[in-house]
C-alpha cells in the first residue's frame, strides 16, 4: 500500500513541476507532459481502486 502512495505521490510531483516549467517557459510541451502525466495517475487510480474492490467483494461472498 505505501508502494502505491509513494507512485501516486512522485506522479502527483511531477504533473506540478511540469506545469511550473510550462509556467516558467511558456513552452507548450511541458503543459502537455503535464496533463498526460495527470492522466495516466487517474487510469492507474481507477485499477487500484478496482482491484481493492473486487478483493473486498471475493471476501464478501
Amino acid at each position: 500500500m505505501m508502494v502505491f502512495r509513494l507512485v501516486f505521490g512522485l506522479l502527483a510531483l511531477a504533473s506540478v513541476l511540469c506545469f511550473a516549467m510550462y509556467v516558467g517557459t511558456r513552452d507548450v510541451r511541458w503543459r502537455r507532459r503535464g496533463w498526460i502525466i495527470i492522466k495516466w495517475t487517474i487510469v492507474a487510480a481507477l485499477g487500484f481502486f478496482g482491484v481493492l474492490i473486487l478483493e473486498r467483494l471475493a471476501l464478501a461472498l
